[in-house]
């Protein structure tokens, strides 16, 4: 029997279909005790399953108590790398990759129809189709970060999304949001959805996500598309240290999910 993380991760672990605030997270994080460090190894190791993380030639558990098993050693490395960073203490907060494989172990792979239809739906009401009527310059910089994105999702895939100024909600064709689907089932897999619903929640936007899946665009390039218009109001009026922490927090959330996914195509 491996070391049990209901204990460690339970209160922290992001339900499955909520985006929920890292800051918030933190926040809750700080009120907690945090659990000592118990092992002093860790190794990764190959099982029937796939591959664990041994803490001291014990195999990590879910909460859910599921064998912490990953695809790729790449994958499983990432992981290992986490739990080999904690100090004298657990901190679960600072273990993002870790918490998001077990929102997939427990939470997603049971219900993966209901992860899949949700970044399908988010594609209806997608960040990069509602633009500015004004001014010219937010018009543009949207225009040059997400013309290329959707251009690309309808040369692809056949997804001809529907573009609308203002926030007034323009129903999109089946047509689009099937061709969406068809091309998101490639990556159909509860780990590899856990962390591209995480990216679609993040930005706003499910075409960044699937962009990024398919190697149009890098983690990077998805986060700036999705700041476009934050950033223009910083250009405005500048920022505020909340909004930087609140946005780099986000940031690491993003990067972690995009570390997996590649991890797992390795």
């Amino acid at each position: 029997e491996g070391p049990t993380m209901r204990d460690i991760f339970s209160d922290l672990s992001a339900p499955p279909l909520t985006d929920e605030d890292p800051v918030r997270r933190a926040q809750i994080q700080m009120k907690q005790p945090l659990p000592k460090r118990f092992y002093k190894d860790v190794t990764v190791g190959e099982s029937d399953e796939g591959f664990t993380i041994l803490l001291d030639n014990r195999p990590v558990k879910t909460p859910g108590k599921r064998l912490l098993a990953l695809p790729s050693r790449t994958a499983a490395d990432l992981l290992a790398k986490e739990w080999e960073e904690q100090a004298e203490e657990i901190n679960p907060g600072k273990m993002p990759t870790t918490r998001l494989v077990n929102t997939a172990l427990d939470g997603v792979a049971p219900e993966i129809d209901a992860v899949f239809d949700d970044i399908v739906k988010f594609a209806g009401t997608d960040l990069l189709c509602y633009r500015a009527d004004n001014p010219q310059s937010l018009i543009d910089m949207q225009a040059s970060h997400w013309d290329p994105v959707v251009y690309w999702a309808a040369d692809a895939f056949g997804a001809r999304f529907i573009l609308a100024q203002g926030i007034i909600h323009r129903q999109q064709p089946d047509t689009a949001i099937s061709a969406f689907a068809e091309a998101l089932a490639r990556h159909r897999s509860a780990l590899k959805l856990t962390a591209l619903h995480t990216m679609t929640t993040l930005t706003g936007s499910a075409l960044l996500a699937l962009a990024f899946a398919e190697g149009r665009l890098n983690a990077e390039q998805a986060w700036q598309a999705a700041h476009v218009d934050e950033d223009w109001n910083i250009q405005q009026w500048g920022t505020d240290a909340e909004a930087q922490a609140r946005r780099r927090s986000r940031w690491l959330e993003m990067h972690a999910a995009a570390q997996l996914f590649d991890a797992l195509s390795v």
